[in-house]
């Protein structure tokens, strides 16, 4: 029987969770990401993508693009987290096995498409996302064809908030007209390769022999590619193994030689690794910082904190602290930062910058100076904080500055609030758990009912 492999794939995810939980933002072009100088786009809605700003770009660049119409918030991945995980609860009552890519990415098969007609599987789809729109209030874009590499693209020309179903009768035409780069596996270097042979299409790449295929691409690669050029793509949908460690790391042309060098270089390098860290859904507790010597040997040094975090801050504060001057240890020709001791349980610090400081590295004590880390804002405000007011509720800071804070008080349930300024130090403005913008106190105690038992699990078996 033919089968119907699905891909779902939540539209401007972390965007569209932030103009969930803060009415005020929907509609308006809103930009999540590092807001440091060397801060990157983790996600931008899509009245930020109209005016070129994507996911990935630098975020001044993108701030020029959409100009002071532009909001730029800091990302929240405990409410991801959250909103990820009740979107795939509520996939897998209806597709009970999923290959999840990331927090907003999935593919699945369901059994009773198998030999179905493309008029019911797009009555399936239809009601996928009907279904995760009602129960979340988040949209999302679904692609089904005869394999994942089919149902990839189809749920991209989906987008925005659409479906589209790859009949097999329209697959090669689709596929052969389409850049080569869209190939699952083709990256910049593939790629570039196979244009200075004037190989542009899918179609082009299909129509050449196994043979030719494998002496351009490699012998494993190329014949593997040039299956899914032809559209056969009979990989299984099944569930993924979770990653023990997520990392990223970068090689130097020139090496480092000094410590400012190292500090200018692993900030990039970590808001990369935590990016992966965000798609994947979980918290770290333990932070590894690889230095790979000139002469080719390798430092490691690591820390673990006394909580499951994915603040950037904290994070990168503390591989920042791990650093090796290469005047005593020698050049650096490759630095990476990984994080590890990944939990699906986090605790949000009111101040993890400073917090950090109290880890301790996993190695001699280090007498040099650590890195400054840097302090909050009088009153420890910054802008996308959640915070509470016993009278007006919930709410996130819309300016901090000159003593005072100016907070919007609203979550996903109350629809757009007011706004209203207080002195920066005023007693009765706290800090508040970001999860409580959602909303979904039901859905929530259940997840902490869930994970309660876990931990009680994991106790009582040693």
């Amino acid at each position: 029987m033919e089968r119907w492999v699905l891909h779902f794939d939540m539209d401007a995810f972390f965007a569209s969770v932030e103009q969930l939980t803060r009415p005020t933002l929907r509609g308006r072009p809103v930009l999540v990401g590092g807001l440091g100088g060397r801060g990157v786009v983790a996600g931008a809605s899509y009245e930020a993508r109209v005016f070129g700003a994507r996911s990935a770009m630098p975020m001044h660049q993108a701030r020029r693009m959409v100009g002071a119409a532009a909001v730029v918030l800091p990302p929240r991945g405990l409410v991801y987290g959250v909103a990820s995980r009740r979107v795939l609860d509520t996939v897998r009552a209806m597709v009970p096995v999923l290959e999840q890519l990331s927090f907003d990415e999935a593919f699945g098969e369901p059994i009773e498409l198998a030999g179905a007609g493309a008029e019911q599987v797009e009555e399936f789809a239809a009601l996928l996302r009907r279904r995760v729109r009602e129960e979340t209030g988040l949209v999302a874009s679904v692609g089904a064809g005869s394999g994942k590499q089919i149902a990839k693209i189809a749920s991209d020309l989906a987008k925005p908030d659409g479906f589209r179903v790859v009949r097999r009768d329209e697959e090669r035409t689709l596929l052969d007209g389409l850049p080569v780069r869209r190939l699952w596996g083709i990256g910049p270097v593939a790629e570039d390769k196979l244009h200075r042979l004037g190989i542009d299409t899918i179609g082009q790449l299909a129509a050449l022999t196994d043979a030719e295929a494998a002496s351009i691409l490699g012998a494993t690669v190329g014949p593997a590619l040039h299956r899914l050029a032809r559209g056969i793509d009979d990989r299984p949908v099944a569930e993924r193994a979770e990653a023990k460690q997520i990392s990223a790391e970068s090689t130097f042309p020139a090496d480092l030689t000094t410590m400012e060098q190292l500090r200018d270089a692993i900030g990039p390098i970590a808001e990369h690794a935590h990016q992966r860290l965000q798609r994947d859904g979980r918290a770290a507790r333990t932070v590894t910082v690889k230095l790979k010597r000139s002469d080719m040997s390798t430092l490691t040094r690591s820390a673990t904190l006394p909580y499951a975090t994915g603040n950037l801050g904290t994070l990168t504060a503390t591989a920042y602290r791990l650093l090796l001057d290469p005047r005593e240890v020698g050049p650096i020709r490759l630095l990476g930062v990984g994080f590890s001791g990944l939990s699906d349980v986090r605790q949000e610090s009111l101040f993890p910058d400073l917090e950090q400081l109290e880890t301790e590295v996993a190695e001699a004590p280090d007498t040099r100076a650590p890195m400054p880390v840097p302090v909050p804002e009088a009153g420890g405000w910054r802008i996308g904080d959640d915070v509470r007011h016993p009278e007006l509720g919930h709410g996130w800071v819309q300016g901090a500055g000159h003593g005072v804070v100016s907070v919007r008080f609203e979550t996903r349930g109350s629809g757009p609030g007011v706004m209203r300024t207080f002195p920066i130090d005023q007693p009765d403005l706290v800090k508040a758990n970001p999860v409580d913008s959602l909303d979904w106190p039901e859905y929530v105690g259940s997840l902490e009912s869930r994970a309660s038992a876990q931990a009680g699990d994991d106790v009582s078996h040693g």
